[in-house]
């Protein structure tokens, strides 16, 4: 792969983070959603800005595995539910 391809992956990759990074900041400050639920979000959170725990599709595996957890919980709202898809289908794309 050229540098600029690799630049270009690199620049995509972060944008899709940042996104996810935005989606689950949001769920956190939601003060209708579960405290439960909240507080996973931010363990979530805290292993997708740690750049030491690894690449940024390591981490996004490891935040996906969370989140897929997380979204088998009966007592989450649907449109949480369905946001928290939207931010593992986007770190899915997440690849090196």
């Amino acid at each position: 792969m050229t540098s600029s391809k690799k630049e270009l992956k690199e620049k995509e990759n972060r944008e899709r983070l940042t996104r996810a990074i935005d989606t689950l900041d949001s769920i956190t400050k939601n003060n209708d959603v579960q405290k439960s639920i909240r507080n996973m979000m931010k363990e979530v959170l805290a292993i997708l800005k740690d750049e030491k725990s690894g690449s940024m599709s390591v981490r996004a595996a490891n935040a996906i595995s969370m989140l897929d957890g997380a979204t088998q919980s009966p007592q989450m709202q649907s449109h949480i539910r369905t946001m928290l898809w939207q931010v593992v289908s986007t770190l899915e794309s997440i690849r090196e």
